[in-house]
């Protein structure tokens, strides 16, 4: 696609007759924002590393209301147990648990009627979903509400035809509260792109456990943005899986606005073939006696490749903040390629700040010493990977999910260890 298709999809979008008109002033301007910009190229700093000739060699298109499900989709593959379920088939919502508490309310608009410009980065991308935003699900919880089983939110693309979705996830935790929201983006379809914004509030005193679990299929893209608003004594863990898709990118800004905020981010990324995944992050911190995390691993096959831009800010006000950064790569193949850039930004004096990385192959010592123990290398390599992932998934709270990250982990490996 090149900016004229682009400009084809949103004259489309904005003729929809069902489309509110009070938005078309704020979507207009942000898309020549866009048109402006254009989309990165190499030759950007935060995208020298990922080539974006898929989207450039592909023609999407956003969807129309015959694209949506008629409920007949099986997504027992999908399922986790003991979670509500909202599901979302190719930008429309489908269908919602009956059995939610009365404590939290979700909200889903498909049309964009009640569309509003959120706080984000101008960014191609941002800018782009923003203009082309054409599902939105708003999850807001109740003041002093502990939510014990989790959301799940399935995106899932299905069809023939190559589509273009561009949703909106709206997080409000009220204060005191607690919750735990999965996103899940899934696909049976040859060829899509993804292109989503997520924006999570954290109150007062309130916590966010947040999965998102990237499972697409070869010939897809996804591209994401994560903006969380943190306020005092506030909690927010985030983890993300990454096992699909030609190409995926997750760009999180994280801002502990509140004092004593604890921000913890994690994630894997499970590679093979020419599959890319790229994770950008800025954990700012504003407000003193703050801890933030991060602790992001890859595991790469084939001719795969991955980057990890993980920034922690630590502004002149911020005293007694505890950052620490670590990412830690395992290339299982000659051709796979990784970048690691950790960055400690810092303008306080009483912090305490650690930063750290390392890449390489599996360690020949000690595969020798399970093969001289009577293990096959196969069964070794399998342990050894094993390890080396288990640390991130162990630290998720709730045991469904735990138990479906480690089937799913599983999978791959059987696939990737012959």
């Amino acid at each position: 696609m090149n900016l004229s298709d682009y400009q084809n999809e949103f004259d489309n979008l904005i003729s929809k007759q069902s489309f509110s008109a009070v938005s078309q002033p704020s979507r207009k301007d942000t898309f020549s924002k866009f048109l402006d910009s254009g989309l990165p190229t190499r030759k950007w700093e935060d995208w020298r590393h990922t080539d974006l000739s898929f989207l450039n060699k592909n023609n999407f298109r956003i969807p129309e209301s015959s694209d949506a499900s008629d409920g007949s989709i099986d997504i027992s593959n999908y399922e986790i147990p003991n979670t509500f379920t909202v599901i979302i088939i190719n930008g429309h919502y489908l269908t919602i648990n009956s059995d939610l508490p009365k404590e939290i309310t979700v909200s889903t608009n498909s049309n964009g009627e009640n569309w509003t410009p959120k706080n984000k980065k101008d960014t191609p991308f941002e800018l782009l979903n923003a203009s082309l935003s054409d599902s939105t699900i708003t999850i807001t919880t109740e003041p002093n509400a502990s939510i014990q089983k989790p959301i799940h939110i399935l995106f899932l693309c299905t069809g023939n035809d190559d589509l273009m979705i561009n949703p909106q996830v709206n997080i409000d935790i009220s204060h005191s509260s607690s919750a735990t929201i999965i996103e899940q983006y899934v696909s049976n379809t040859s060829s899509f792109f993804q292109n989503t914004s997520v924006f999570a509030s954290i109150e007062k005193n309130a916590s966010l456990n947040h999965v998102r679990i990237h499972s697409n299929s070869d010939q897809t893209a996804n591209i994401s943005g994560l903006h969380v608003t943190q306020s005092d004594d506030s909690t927010y863990n985030y983890f993300q899986l990454v096992d699909g898709g030609a190409l995926q990118r997750s760009d999180i800004y994280t801002n502990l606005k509140g004092k004593n905020a604890t921000c913890s981010l994690s994630g894997l990324a499970l590679l093979d073939k020419k599959q890319h995944s790229a994770t950008y992050i800025i954990s700012d911190h504003i407000m003193p006696n703050c801890v933030s995390l991060q602790n992001f691993k890859s595991v790469l096959n084939g001719s795969a490749s991955g980057v990890f831009n993980g920034r922690a800010i630590v502004r002149e006000d911020s005293q007694k903040t505890d950052s620490k950064q670590s990412n830690k790569n395992l290339l299982l193949s000659d051709q796979a390629l990784m970048n690691s850039n950790p960055q400690l930004e810092i303008y306080a004096d009483d912090v305490k700040c650690a930063h750290g990385s390392t890449t390489g192959a599996l360690d020949k010592e000690a595969l020798f010493y399970m093969q001289s123990r009577g293990i096959n290398k196969k069964e070794a390599t399998s342990l050894l990977i094993r390890g080396f992932v288990s640390e991130l998934i162990n630290d998720i709270k709730n045991e469904d999910v735990k138990d479906y990250l480690f089937e799913k982990f599983d999978n791959w490996l059987l696939n990737n260890n012959q």
